[in-house]
């Protein structure tokens, strides 16, 4: 499948191109970016992938697929650019304002018979993969924290568009569906700042009832100089306890890159592991391995009509419309149902 990249910034570079690269199904055969540093980049770490200036370019080059990692702003246009050329797309979360501009994509995809994916990449963190492992040992389960706090206080997106609630938490509430199913309500908190661009979110707090009969809550926080992750699951056989993470962007910081090796890729840290807590003790839980690559290879097999795509736009489409609902809930401090 010949791949084309939208974009060069963090997302781009640290957690889209090495991943892709993983991948032998896929040719990454271009890059769009205007940036001079940006060129450069791409120069000193894809020498053999070719540089645009636009997405048309790259259309008019050849593609099978385009991966959109463009700020949340420019999406929808690039998005509806890619299909109407009947190109299959990746578009970075959160790939639409809202669910009903979700919805307007996803529409527009299926008219003109191309899939649209959505990256939420996160599904695939090495305590997720470990999360989903245990699940079957706690019987029932009951109740899940998910906690998340950076301390990235230079990183928060201003103004209406942007705020931590659709940027990370677009990953944790994606996280949670998928692991214990619909939502039916959200009663959520919000922490605001303002800034030139506008109010915005710099933390949350989103708890969600889950059709399943699960009561999740996810949050997160960004400029209160606090790191920290973890994960408290309860349930009738017990409980798991997690403070490790995922590990894989700070391998790609440390310059590790996943087609190296991808066999000892992903394992969390034998200092960071969770543990399961039943009527027969305590017991550490081995990793799972993080495999941010797995959403592209399940992607080109989906272009290929070999399997379903790793994250279908109705996906998305539920993430947003979560989230639509933990802002009217904190605009009007009640539960939303959906």
């Amino acid at each position: 499948m010949r791949l084309g990249l939208v974009g060069y910034g963090a997302g781009g570079r640290l957690f889209h191109a090495p991943y892709i690269a993983a991948v032998p199904e896929i040719d990454l055969v271009g890059v769009v970016t205007r940036n001079p540093e940006r060129r450069a980049e791409v120069a000193a770490d894809l020498p053999e992938v070719g540089v645009y200036d636009s997405l048309p370019d790259l259309l008019d080059a050849g593609v099978d697929a385009v991966t959109i990692t463009t700020p949340p702003d420019t999406r929808r246009d690039l998005v509806l650019d890619a299909v109407a050329r009947g190109v299959h797309v990746v578009a970075d979360k959160p790939f639409a304002p809202n669910a009903a501009g979700g919805r307007e994509l996803a529409d527009a995809a299926d008219r003109a018979g191309v899939l649209l994916s959505v990256f939420h990449n996160r599904r695939w963190d090495t305590d997720v993969e470990t999360v989903r492992r245990i699940l079957p040992r706690l019987g029932e389960v009951w109740r899940v924290e998910s906690r998340f706090d950076l301390d990235e206080p230079g990183s928060l997106d201003a103004g209406p568009s942007g705020g931590l609630l659709r940027d990370l938490g677009a990953h944790l509430v994606d996280q949670v569906l998928t692991l214990f199913g619909p939502a039916v309500s959200v009663t959520a908190h919000l922490d605001r700042i303002d800034q030139p661009e506008g109010a915005t979110d710099c933390g949350f707090i989103v708890g969600i009832d889950h059709r399943s009969g699960v009561h999740s809550t996810v949050s997160a926080s960004k400029i209160n100089h606090l790191s920290a992750r973890q994960w408290r699951i309860h349930g009738s056989e017990g409980a798991y306890v997690s403070d490790g993470t995922d590990v894989q962007i700070d391998q790609i910081k440390q310059g590790r890159r996943p087609a190296d090796d991808l066999a000892s890729w992903g394992y969390e840290r034998p200092d960071r592991l969770g543990t399961l807590h039943t009527a027969q003790g305590v017991e550490s839980v081995p990793s799972a391995q993080g495999r941010y690559d797995e959403f592209y290879r399940q992607f080109a097999a989906a272009v290929e009509h070999q399997s379903a795509q790793p994250v279908p736009a109705s996906d998305g489409v539920a993430t947003l419309a979560v989230l639509d609902a933990a802002l009217r809930s904190a605009d009007l401090g009640e539960t939303v149902r959906l």
